[in-house]
């Protein structure tokens, strides 16, 4: 009795070749045999060739999307186990066939007249090809000429277009280069074959260079800290590559270096805790520097910072008014002689100030004519004395 979880035939697939060729490299070979078992077949140029239409590969890899049936048949055609032609005025069907010749017993039907072919009786398709056996002690030999599988030779090396992909992941050629020998050594005595050997390398390299990159983060992870410890080059590039003064980082590596000894320390990643911790005093330094608290005398050619010219627009504050202002306001500090931890916000204050006490006439947008008579009439009564309370008060200053 059939077993409801398995309403269907299930695929058989070799192990032998699902490892020499990759797992879905064999599910898709197995069934292109398998149609090519109950479909008709035609000969051309020795090879067995079946019509397969999209749809039709949908239907019999029903786990896959139309992308992985692509990317899985480009492998088989790069390994040279299947050939596809494309037929003539059609763009969803391909004719396939598995590059191994069928036994000279076997005939084939006409081909279709979108496809061409040199023989007209019917045939049997061909099995998928068989992996060599495994041998006690495996030969020298190399990849042969059809394209078949093969065993690895005891002189081998890797082309440098593989050694270009390592690259590429940041793989040293004196690393790569380095497991040759085991890798050699290893598949010899497995007595494998395959398709594409420098395939192989490839994925073992990466393979190892991601191990070799956990052990050495974890042998620094693990490591104490010394007393001769120092920054490695990729930390003091990137401390440096944010602005940070060179003489400031060499200053603080003894400070660094002293307090993770004291503590004990004995896991941690320490440039990455180094980088941290240079931000950080960095950025106290520039605020200590610029923002140090001391009173200092007001400079001859000083100038408000561009911080307060925003604030006083957001005040509503005319610009140029404000930048006015600034040779009176240098002109009496200077001659006081007095000393200010911040001179933008003196600035700020005088500023302020002086805006509020314009004149109305000026505050109003009243023409030089009106504003000569509001002065006139001002100068009746308390004119006089308003006018020189106005002009002698200091309040801003205190």
């Amino acid at each position: 009795m059939q077993s409801s979880l398995i309403p269907e035939r299930p695929l058989i697939i070799s192990p032998t070749l699902a490892a020499t060729i990759g797992l879905e490299e064999a599910v898709l070979l197995h069934v292109l045999s398998e149609l090519m078992v109950h479909k008709t077949c035609v000969l051309r140029q020795g090879l067995n060739w079946l019509e397969l239409d999209q749809q039709t590969l949908l239907d019999a890899l029903p786990f896959w999307a139309w992308i992985d049936v692509k990317r899985v048949q480009k492998s088989l055609q790069d390994l040279g186990l299947i050939l596809i032609d494309p037929i003539t005025g059609r763009d969803d069907s391909w004719m396939f066939a598995i590059n191994q010749r069928p036994p000279s017993s076997q005939v084939s039907v006409a081909a279709p007249a979108a496809f061409k072919s040199t023989a007209s009786k019917p045939t049997q398709p061909t099995p998928p090809p068989r992996v060599p056996p495994q041998r006690k002690s495996a030969p020298s030999g190399v990849r042969t000429r059809d394209g078949s599988a093969a065993y690895i030779s005891t002189d081998w090396q890797p082309d440098d277009e593989w050694l270009s992909l390592c690259r590429q992941h940041g793989v040293p050629d004196a690393f790569a280069l380095s497991l040759v020998p085991g890798f050699v050594m290893y598949w010899r005595d497995r007595a494998q074959s395959r398709f594409s050997w420098g395939n192989a390398f490839y994925k073992h390299v990466l393979r190892e260079w991601r191990m070799e990159q956990t052990r050495r983060g974890s042998a620094e992870l693990d490591a104490p800290m010394s007393a001769d410890w120092r920054p490695n080059s990729d930390a003091l590039a990137i401390l440096k590559n944010a602005g940070i003064n060179e003489a400031f980082i060499d200053d603080a590596v003894p400070e660094f270096v002293l307090y993770w000894r004291e503590r004990g320390g004995q896991n941690g990643a320490w440039n990455t805790r180094f980088i941290e911790h240079i931000r950080r005093q960095w950025a106290r330094y520039q605020v200590s520097v610029v923002n140090d608290g001391v009173p200092r005398p007001i400079a001859e050619d000083w100038q408000p910072s561009p911080d307060v010219f925003e604030v006083l627009r957001l005040a509503e504050i005319d610009e140029t008014f404000a930048r006015s202002k600034v040779a009176e306001f240098v002109l009496y500090w200077r001659d006081t002689g007095q000393a200010q931890s911040s001179w933008n916000t003196r600035f700020l204050q005088f500023v302020k100030y002086s805006w509020a006490r314009r004149p109305e006439a000026i505050k109003t947008g009243l023409t030089d004519s009106h504003a000569k008579d509001q002065f006139a009439t001002e100068r009746g009564g308390q004119g006089i004395e308003a006018a020189f309370k106005r002009f002698t008060d200091r309040s801003w200053a205190e």
